[in-house]
């Protein structure tokens, strides 16, 4: 199974410590703009991380403790060919990327949280 892919954003950690258990492949900073609905923060420091695939589930769950829970409105995720991790605060989504079901439940419980819709924008993989 190969590595896993995905996007970090240390300003939505309250324990920064858990960027230290994942492969940073490169950063880049981003303004917040009104879009972004993180008002607290004036920007947002982008990890693309990758995540060893045989460590992913234990990779995900310490993420979702690390989440910043003054705010519940951030998320974290990465995927593979195959499936697809989503973490929030408090709870992680283990998504078959083919599964539009899984991915509309996903969506829905982050935009109960707050995240804006365009942000939660998951969409099943087709094809292979």
């Amino acid at each position: 199974m190969k590595n896993y892919r995905g996007v970090i954003i240390e300003e939505s950690l309250a324990d920064k410590k858990v960027l230290g258990q994942v492969k940073i492949t490169s950063t880049r900073v981003s303004v917040v703009t009104p879009k972004h609905a993180t008002p607290w923060l004036k920007k947002w420091t982008l990890h693309t991380v990758e995540i060893e695939a045989k460590k992913a589930g234990e990779m995900a769950r310490e993420l979702s403790k690390s989440l910043d829970s003054s705010h519940s409105s951030w998320y974290a995720d990465f995927h593979n060919e195959a499936d697809h991790y989503i973490v929030y605060q408090g709870k992680v989504l283990h998504i078959d990327m083919k599964s539009a079901e899984q991915y509309e439940k996903a969506k829905e419980y982050g935009i109960s949280l707050g995240i804006p819709e365009y942000q939660v924008d998951f969409k099943p993989s087709i094809g292979d």
